[in-house]
């Protein structure tokens, strides 16, 4: 059994959704959490508000209140791949995400996520994510290590004052010519079935990406993509919509059949630069990974 190291968190709604309990209200919060995980978490000692008094069955809810739990999984597999720190200073830290290691706790892995991996390693407990990268994506993420000034910097990511560059692969046919075409993205993403995937569907856009074609062979494209907003799976679909899906991608535009990893086939996704102004120091700021994506020359 892995327990994770570090809790997490949620605040309790200012609306009353209806319940007495914390217990009630966490049942109906996460519905493919079963009911006796979170008693049995409450009987250990794992559920707790924010002074540290702990929450039983019986604890009444409270309005915009936090609650903190620990999470547990059966068996928590070990990400064979380093992250790696390109930026450090009193308020940031810009580091390298590996493909297939989750940014924050999620799903099967409680430890092994690349906040808690920097926690460790740099001994900074207040280190948390200012967004979010998906666990098969490789690239930079952002995280803020001064409370005091992590609502500025959130901010530049919730005004869209953050400036970012992915490269992707695709398969091509060996009739297209492409390099240097570029395309205009936009169209309206929502939530699809099963609940972690998305699609694309008619109406008012609420999505863009501005895509280019930079390298080409006569079996595969390298693309850059600069995504103005951030919809969930949001490049994913652009590149499917323009009739090239990304390199590996077991979610669009067929999802797979759920299988391990494959550490040799990473999906094609490389988060590469970050630009923005410090809205601290009102200096440019632009990091990049050196590394590219690279074609398969055959």
């Amino acid at each position: 059994m892995a327990i994770s190291e570090h809790p997490s968190k949620l605040s309790l709604p200012q609306t009353n959704p209806g319940v007495v309990t914390v217990l009630e209200y966490l049942i109906i919060k996460f519905p493919y959490v079963d009911a006796q995980i979170w008693r049995q978490r409450m009987a250990d000692g794992k559920v707790h508000w924010y002074d540290g008094s702990l929450i039983n069955a019986q604890s009444r809810f409270q309005p915009q209140q936090r609650v903190y739990y620990y999470r547990e999984v059966e068996s928590e597999p070990c990400i064979p791949f380093k992250e790696s720190i390109l930026f450090q200073d009193q308020h940031i830290l810009v580091a390298y995400k590996p493909h297939f290691l989750a940014v924050t706790p999620g799903g099967i892995y409680v430890n092994e996520c690349l906040q808690n991996r920097l926690r460790r390693s740099t001994g900074i407990e207040s280190l948390q994510a200012l967004h979010r990268l998906d666990r098969v994506t490789a690239g930079l993420v952002m995280f803020s290590i001064n409370p005091d000034t992590r609502h500025d910097y959130h901010r530049l990511f919730e005004m869209r004052q953050i400036h970012k560059t992915y490269q992707a692969i695709a398969s091509i046919s060996s009739d297209d010519h492409l390099i240097d075409k570029k395309w205009d993205v936009r169209n309206r993403i929502v939530p699809s079935e099963p609940r972690f995937l998305m699609q694309v569907t008619k109406g008012e856009a609420n999505s863009h990406s501005m895509i280019r074609c930079v390298q080409q062979t006569t079996q595969q494209a390298l693309f850059e993509l600069h995504p103005v907003t951030g919809k969930t799976h949001q490049l994913r679909l652009h590149m499917q919509t323009l009739g090239w899906p990304i390199l590996n991608d077991k979610y669009y535009p067929q999802l797979q059949p759920q299988s391990a990893d494959n550490y040799s086939a990473p999906l094609q996704l490389l988060a590469k630069e970050l630009q923005f102004i410090d809205p601290i120091t009102q200096h440019s700021r632009h990091f990049r990974y050196d590394d590219n994506l690279l074609l398969d020359q055959k």
